[in-house]
This record gives C-alpha cells, structure tokens and sequence, in this order.
C-alpha cells in the first residue's frame, strides 16, 4: 500500500473526470501530476502540483483548475480537507483513518509491507567489490561491498530481478607478480631466508598461502627455475587469496551469486567476438593518440594503435583497445566482459567502482552504449573514499595487510551490522569519516544505535505485553481498535511510517540505499519522541495497564514501526537488535 502512489491516482481519476465534464480539455499529458508531502508540514500531509502543470497545455490558469478540483478530492472520504494555496497548489489532509489502514497493511504484510513491483522484473546485474585477488580486502573495498550489497537489495525490494556478481581480475600482470611473492613464503617455509623486492607483495597474509602451498607440494619448486612452476603458483595463490576475500566477503554478511573470471576470456574467443561486433558497427579503426595531458611531444612516442570510436558515445578521446604489438590493452577484456553480460540478458547493469576509477566511467559507458545499439543502460556508480580515526587520530596501519587497513580489521572491531549501517549514513559519492569509538556510543548522535534501539524498545514492550496476558500477534493487532490513535504524537508516527513505500521506489529510483538509512533514522526519532512523550503524559504509554483494548491500539502503532524498521535493516543487511545491551 502506496498512500502516496493512491492519492496520485485519486488526483488523476479526478482529472479525468473534469475531461469528461469538458472543464479540461482532452489529450493532456498527466505524467508530470506529483503528489508528494510538502516542504512545510504545517501546510497538510500532501501536496499535489496538478493545477500548475497542467495550466499552460489546459490554456487556463492554475487556480482555476485548482478550485474545481480541490472539492472533488475533498469529497474522497480519505482526504479530510484539500485547500488551494499560493499560485495553485493544493494542499492535502487525510483523515486518521488513512492513517490507521497504514497500519493495518504494515501488520498484515510484515517485511514486504513496501515492496514494489516499480522494477517489472526488469533483469539487472549488479557488480561490485570486484578488487584485484592479490591481497585482503581494504576498507575502501568495505565501502563498497555495502554500497553494492544494499543497492542490489534495495532493487530486489522494488521488483528487479537482481544478480550480484564479482569480477576477478585474474588476467593481467598483478597475479604473476602474486605468484612470485607466493613462490617466497614457500621458500620462507622451507627454511630459505628471502627479500621482497619492489613490486613483490610482503604482507604478512601470504606467510599461510606460502607454508599450504609447501604442505600441498613438498620440495618440489624449491631452486626450481620461473618456468617450472609459475603457472601452477599462479593459480594456487589465486585460489587461495579468491577463499581469503569469500571469507571477508561472508564476514561483512555480503553474498555473491556469480564470480567471473577475467582469465575466463582468454584463448577463448570471448574478447575477439566483443571486438568483432565493434568492427561490424565501423567503430575500430587504426589511428595514432595525441599525447596525454601532461605528456610533452619529447616525451611521446606517437604509435599506430587499433582504437574504439568511444568519442562517438560521448568520450572525451578515442580509446586504445590493442597495443603496437597487437596485444590486448586493459580496456579490450573489460569490453568482453560486458559484452558476456549483455549476452546473458540483463536488460540493465551497474558497476560500482572506487573513486579512483573516476576516469573509466566514459569508456565504459561508451562501449555498453557501442555494443548494445544504446539499448542497455550502464551505470556506474563511484564510491569515495572512507577516513578512519580512533582516539580522535587517524588510524592508518595495518600489520597483517603490510600498508592499510583491511575489511577484517574494521568488522572484527565494530561489527558487520554498525560497519555496514554506518557506511551507508552518506551518499555514495561523498567522502566518509569512520570513528571508531563514535558509531559504537550509545547515544542519539551514533544512528545505528538510535534506530536499533528504537526496535529494541518495541520488542521490549511486545515481551511486556504477552508476559500481561495481551496478544500481540500481526494478525491479533491488525484487529484492534485503532480509532483510539488520535494523539498528533501517534498520527506522527503514522505518517512517517506511511512515508516507507514511496522511499523504496524513490531510493531504487535513485541508486541511493543510503536514503534507506536516513528515513529509518528519521523513523526512529518519531517513535521515540513518541515514547519520551509517555514519560509525562501515561495516556501516550504504549501499555495502559488494565485497558487491553486501547494497549493492542498503542501496540500496533509501535508494531507497525518495527515491521517498517526490520524491512529497511534487512535492505541495509542489518539485524534488527531485539534487546540491547
């Protein structure tokens, strides 16, 4: 139940009917009419913008419009009173009883009250983390690896058919060098001394892979040339280091269900039948790059090179996808693997990258849009950078991982629950500072707390309730009596839990998980206000001791505000806390 997608349609029926008595003319667009809540809610519960968009293609002025169907809305028996104001808005009250049904659908429909069938089944492959198999994964990867697990959900809720893939860069020069730091831990667990060179990785975490490779081969690689035993290194150390990130992964409460290899489309054929469907499209050409920003003609060596016509869709340069010598640049697999994408019928992709990889979004985008005739939409969305601190001072090191700090280290100190809230409390896009000792206070200012514990009080009273002899099952709740609810604290409470539809489709819509945390926020102070208000007032306390009736009332309100909070932590991948401690 969307009140707010129903009043819309109660606003369209009504238009319609104005068509049809010739108070507007026929064939306009109604695409544009909103009913959204105000600015200010002094003004009502909703507004609706009917009148102003529709003046000029009506060829009348808004307040005209508005003041005929203004009355047609109020005649609804939901809407309690519907006024014009300024150029010709018309403001919106409902009636408590909107209110209450709020409630009885919240109850009946438990965490799928919200779900929406917005995304129609639409296919969409979600990819993210998708970090290099040469080391554990880092708080930037933690970031993420939440951002990415909660939109993948976030669109699950809204009625998208959702995959959550990895793509393991396997391919590329990164996991030679892996092998050989590997190829020294063996050698260290077989009692040879050895330095790390630069460009090796000396963490401390490859001190285990080395020592099981040593149990799994003996002696048989030890003084033994590159060439013996490089590739069989190679896909050990991967193997290993890819069970390394599963576990992290597990850890932070993040489950893929496809893990790519990029290794997969070599000497396969996969890479040159993407680059084949570019050529057919007159999209490759030879051609020499100008130098890159930064670059002086000293220093370039203009080389012929085969390029994409990326420019075409929207790139700032043509982009190399084979070098002078003909082999691969970067770009050419990751064509391929989206292009495999593409081929397995997602009908929608988005890519979740580090801020870092800023510069790779045009290509990309390009070459989705080259390869799918624009038919595909990609997005990509940049994740910024998390700062940590602990003491008040940034916390920086890392003793197992050798330079930062790993997704293990974070989890293992707060939790998977206050990690991934707490990395959702800002826009993707917008840096994040992580403190170690704030998000686990308990106070109103540490938001995973806040609404945790606005959930926990509930349960609290539901425990109370049943220890009473009064029945606080959904269905048992649902029947109550809620024309009792009539407090402006309880009608509060309502409408922000009224509100949760239309921020599912509007956060999926968006590409915004983090809209899921701030409404549950804003959830949580309205039921703890509430709550506070019982303090002084006994007549708001959820409980009315020898009253069941009016109590199974003031449960159901709180009830409803769990179901609501339970739906958006299970988006955010959080357990909701049944007592605190």
């Amino acid at each position: 139940m969307n009140l707010f997608s129903e009043t819309r349609g109660l606003v369209v029926d009504s238009l319609a009917a104005m068509q049809a008595e010739g108070a507007l003319p026929a064939g306009l667009d109604f695409a544009n009419v909103t009913v959204e809540p105000p600015r200010d809610p002094a003004h009502g519960d909703m507004a609706t913008n009917a009148a102003m968009v529709l003046a000029k293609p009506a060829g009348a002025k808004p307040r005209d419009i508005a003041a005929t169907l203004a009355p047609m809305l109020a005649a609804d028996a939901r809407i309690e009173s519907a006024d014009v104001a300024g150029p010709g808005f018309i403001n919106l009250r409902l009636a408590a009883s909107a209110w209450h049904e709020v409630l009885r659908t919240a109850l009946a429909a438990g965490d799928d009250f919200g779900r929406s069938a917005m995304g129609q089944g639409t296919r969409v492959n979600v990819e993210y983390v998708s970090a290099n198999p040469t080391g554990p994964l880092h708080v930037g990867h933690t970031r993420g690896a939440v951002f990415g697990d909660a939109l993948a959900s976030l669109l699950d809720f809204a009625g998208y058919a959702v995959t959550r893939e990895y793509y393991i860069n396997d391919g590329g020069a990164q996991v030679d060098v892996l092998a050989r730091s590997v190829y020294l831990r063996y050698l260290e667990a077989h009692g040879q001394a050895v330095a790390f060179e630069d460009g090796t990785y000396p963490g401390d975490y490859l001190i285990g892979v080395g020592e099981a490779l040593a149990a799994q081969v003996g002696d048989a690689y030890v003084d033994q040339p590159e060439a013996v035993w490089l590739a069989e290194v190679r896909a050990f150390a991967i193997n290993a280091m890819m069970g390394m990130i599963r576990d992290d992964l597990a850890a932070l409460g993040v489950e893929m269900d496809t893990f790519f290899s990029e290794k997969s489309l070599y000497g396969t054929g996969r890479i040159e039948e993407a680059l084949d469907a570019l050529e057919a499209r007159g999209l490759l050409y030879k051609g020499v790059l100008e130098p890159p920003k930064g670059k002086t003609p000293e220093d370039w060596e203009p080389r012929e090179q085969t390029l994409f016509r990326s420019t075409a869709f929207g790139d700032d340069v043509d982009r190399p996808i084979a070098k002078s010598d003909g082999s691969w640049t970067y770009f050419a697999p990751d064509i391929a693997y989206h292009y495999d994408k593409v081929s397995r019928g997602f009908d929608m992709l988005i890519d979740v990258f580090g801020a870092d990889h800023g510069g790779y979004v045009k290509r990309m985008k390009a070459a989705v849009a080259a390869l799918t005739d624009g038919q595909v939409p990609l997005e990509i969305k940049l994740c910024q950078l998390v700062k940590l601190y602990k003491n008040g001072e940034p916390f920086k090191m890392s003793k197992r991982a050798g330079t930062f700090v790993t997704l293990r280290d974070v989890v293992d100190q707060v939790g998977a629950d206050v990690t991934r809230f707490v990395m959702l409390t800002r826009k993707n896009d917008a840096p994040l500072d992580f403190d170690f000792d704030k998000v686990l206070e308990q106070s109103k200012d540490n938001p995973v707390f806040y609404v945790q514990y606005a959930h926990a009080r509930v349960c609290s009273v539901l425990r109370k309730a049943q220890a009473a002899g009064i029945a606080v099952d959904d269905a048992t709740l649902a029947g109550a009596d809620l024309s009792i609810l009539t407090h402006e604290a309880e009608l509060a409470l309502a409408r922000k839990i009224a509100e949760w539809p239309r921020q599912v489709e509007i956060a999926a819509r968006m590409g915004e998980p983090h809209r899921v945390a701030f409404y549950l926020y804003d959830l949580a102070s309205e039921l703890h206000a509430l709550w506070n208000l019982g303090h002084d007032n006994p007549g708001l306390r959820f409980l009315q001791e020898g009253d069941a009736a009016t109590s199974a009332a003031k449960i159901a309100l709180a009830r409803a505000a769990t179901v609501v909070i339970s739906a958006g932590l299970g988006i955010l991948g959080v357990t909701p806390a049944q007592e605190m401690r």
